[in-house]
């Protein structure tokens, strides 16, 4: 299949399978690390990109779902020069350990937060119900989405 998205801002065109899951294209074809292969079946988040707003599973969507769509990764958010908020606000509270459900957590907190900017802790609680994170860093990652949350929720 013939295949055209947006990555990051980046147009590409690819020629693959259509049943590949979208996260072996942005990962294998693309390189790029920041969605990562958890489960596989679309339960623990680690493989979480942002497509038209809304929070998607790249290890259970296939890549022919996405011909024409725009895509963020968690790389796509900022650089290491200029971190977006929610990035900088997990550095500044120290709020990950080892990293790995970090595209999970991050985009679909600032996914509620673009939602809703006023959401409370239950709300973020729930939104991130579905994301795994087997560290315990908890309480720091949601230091840092309040964190986030009050500095004012601007890109």
């Amino acid at each position: 299949m013939d295949l055209s998205i947006k990555v990051n801002g980046q147009p590409h065109r690819l020629d693959v399978d259509p049943t590949t899951p979208l996260l072996y294209v942005l990962s294998d074809d693309l390189g790029l690390r920041g969605p990562k292969f958890g489960c596989g079946l679309g339960q623990c988040g680690c493989c979480t990109v942002i497509v038209k707003g809304a929070p998607v599973r790249s290890c259970i969507t296939p890549v022919s779902t996405m011909n024409g769509a725009e895509i963020t990764t968690l790389e796509g958010l900022g650089t290491i020069e200029k971190p977006h908020p929610i990035q900088k606000a997990f550095i500044d509270e120290q709020a990950m350990q080892c990293g790995f459900c970090l595209s999970g957590v991050m985009l679909t907190a600032k996914v509620a937060l673009d939602r809703n900017p006023r959401a409370t802790d239950a709300q973020l609680q729930q939104a991130l119900s579905s994301v795994l994170c087997r560290c315990g860093a908890h309480t720091r990652m949601m230091k840092a989405i309040r964190k986030y949350q009050q500095e004012g929720v601007r890109a």
